[in-house]
């Protein structure tokens, strides 16, 4: 999976659902994507924070990347204070966002690895979790030839991705190389927003300010279905 800062729940019950989980830092950085921007609840809407990048070819991977060197961490950590600070689990989650914020890893990668890990931290996710660099393949290998190459190399017998790639892959292809191809489909999760018609789709800090762990540990385990 691509790498992403404070992503969505779904992201988290993928990387419980598998023995091994790996995200990519040796792909090119998307400057529309979400890989170091995420959304979060703010009066009653949605707004989005932002990780900002030091300027650089847009041909990088992400390992290659700079976190800018004016990057206000103290900014976004209270950003995301004032925000949620009247939530529920404000007192238990927070400190593992602001922990992730404020590290002063000054690499893109780097630095979204460490919040992912402290967040799964958080949730009781033991999965191993590594970058997909360390894994010896081709390195010009793309798409499903890349994934079926890294299932290869560490000895993978099935492969579990997000619901949204099913047009990306084939279970015949997978099927051929001796690999079980699966798609985790989560079930809708809502919770009360500070009595506000309820928004989907935000940052998992969201879903940790409003829920406990083990409330959250029950949907990660539960909450989806491979198909």
């Amino acid at each position: 999976m691509q790498p992403y800062f404070f992503p969505y729940i779904g992201y988290f019950q993928l990387i419980e659902s598998v023995d091994l989980f790996i995200i990519y830092d040796n792909i090119k950085y998307t400057k529309k994507g979400w890989i170091n921007r995420n959304r979060f609840l703010r009066d009653g809407v949605y707004s989005v924070f932002t990780v900002p990048l030091r300027k650089d070819s847009d041909f990088l991977d992400v390992k290659d990347r700079a976190l800018a060197d004016n990057f206000d961490r103290g900014k976004l950590a209270n950003q995301l204070r004032e925000a949620y600070r009247r939530a529920p689990h404000f007192d238990d989650a927070f400190p593992v966002i602001e922990n992730s914020i404020m590290s002063p890893q000054p690499n893109l990668f780097d630095y979204i690895y460490a919040s992912v890990v402290n967040v799964c931290h958080y949730l009781g996710i033991g999965t191993r979790i590594v970058a997909s660099s360390s894994v010896a393949i081709d390195p010009t290998l793309k798409a499903e030839d890349r994934v079926l190459a890294i299932c290869k190399a560490t000895g993978a017998s099935s492969y579990v991705n997000a619901i949204g790639g099913q047009h990306l892959y084939s279970r015949e292809e997978f099927d051929t190389h001796g690999v079980s191809l699966k798609f985790l489909m989560s079930h809708p999760i809502t919770y009360p927003q500070f009595g506000a018609p309820f928004i989907p789709s935000l940052s998992i800090v969201d879903v940790m300010m409003f829920k406990s762990a083990p409330a959250i540990r029950e949907f990660l385990e539960t909450g989806y279905e491979l198909v």
